[in-house]
């Protein structure tokens, strides 16, 4: 068994949203006194991507209703930062933005010291998961697969690694794994998490086999997933783990948003088919404002001849790699084999490419 993976922190920083020059000079000052660089934004629409990856974010009080508006999801670690006699009734709005702490100037200066100075450049332990997101181009593309893959990848190369169902009609990555016996806890057991949750106490409840832990759909009745619940577990994952994977629906709601927006790195599956990569252009056009990283992967055969490289010239992505045609993988899963298990076929070679590239790795290990 190699060694397990030390990986180095992403280096997020701080998020300060405010358009009000003179709060922004005061906590540009402060962040200066703790040692920590910021990022900033001056409303919520430049802050949308930023909002759930951030270690921590002050919210300047003159953008706490324009927050409410946009239906920025709730997080832990919201400040809400404005001067004395601005922020009443401060609670009320707190409460509803979801903010966890009121912070008035000046009394509350040297308390947001010491908050920046937590969450410098290197950012706050725990945060170092590499979160990736997958979406299917169109139905049946095979984002499951990938996502069970890349999973399945990281926990070989002794990554602790979470794989998180985020579409409620995929069937349930439990069954991707050949892990339907498997005990503990699915999705509806915790939608009310709307707040910090205990990252070990979630592994803990959750399936898992080794350094693998899969949170996944129940086959109970079906119900919209919560952005709070993502918000929460994601949080969770990047403290606790090393390595998570987000398998998301084509069409994103609230929770999908959130869990792309908090995604390092995020990839489409497409056929090699023009009717396919028609439909993902749609998929293309409604995921890309919401991740930074947005790549594309070709899945084989290409019945018209058409090439990996074209598909990606044709929805203006990055290609991430092409899969050849693997028979053999489809038995497997039909068997209960979990994607990628045995380290061999193209799907693995693709799988130990990527892991390796986002952790810093070589190359992933073999069990």
């Amino acid at each position: 068994m190699p060694p397990r993976t030390s990986l180095p922190s992403p280096g997020r920083r701080p998020l300060v949203v405010t358009a009000d020059g003179d709060l922004l000079d005061d906590l540009l000052r402060l962040a200066a006194a703790g040692g920590a660089e910021v990022e900033l934004a001056p409303d919520p629409a430049a802050a949308r991507t930023r909002w759930l990856p951030a270690p921590l974010v002050l919210l300047g009080a003159d953008q706490a209703q324009p927050c409410l508006r946009a239906r920025l999801p709730h997080r832990p670690r919201l400040v809400l930062v404005g001067r004395s006699g601005e922020l009443d009734p401060g609670w009320q709005v707190a409460e509803l933005i979801g903010a966890e702490h009121v912070a008035t100037l000046p009394a509350a200066e040297p308390w947001l010291v010491d908050r920046l100075a937590e969450h410098g450049a290197e950012g706050p332990p725990g945060a170092g998961a590499r979160i990736v997101a997958v979406l299917g181009g169109r139905g049946g593309a095979g984002a499951s697969v990938l996502a069970g893959g890349l999973a399945v990848t990281a926990a070989r190369s002794r990554l602790r690694t979470l794989l998180v169902d985020a579409d409620p009609l995929g069937g349930g990555l439990d069954l991707v794994l050949g892990w339907e016996q498997l005990e503990g806890l699915r999705w509806p057991a915790l939608t009310g998490a709307d707040g910090r949750v205990d990252a070990p106490a979630l592994v803990r409840a959750l399936p898992s086999r080794g350094d693998l832990v899969v949170l996944s759909w129940d086959r109970g009745d079906l119900f919209p997933l919560p952005a709070p619940a993502m918000a929460a577990t994601v949080d969770a994952a990047r403290r606790g783990r090393d390595f998570v994977v987000v398998d998301l629906p084509r069409q994103l709601d609230d929770a999908a948003v959130t869990a792309l927006q908090s995604a390092d790195q995020a990839y489409v599956i497409v056929p090699a088919e023009l009717r396919a990569t028609a439909a993902a252009a749609r998929v293309v056009a409604t995921a890309a404002p919401h991740c930074a990283d947005l790549s594309v992967i070709v899945r084989g055969p290409a019945p018209g001849r058409l090439k990996a490289a074209e598909v990606a010239r044709a929805l203006g992505l990055p290609l991430a790699g092409a899969l050849r045609p693997e028979p053999g993988l489809v038995r497997g899963l039909e068997r209960g084999e979990a994607p990628a298990a045995a380290g061999r076929g193209p799907l693995a070679a693709l799988c130990q490419r990527i892991v390796g590239d986002l952790t810093g790795a070589s190359r992933a290990g073999a069990a």
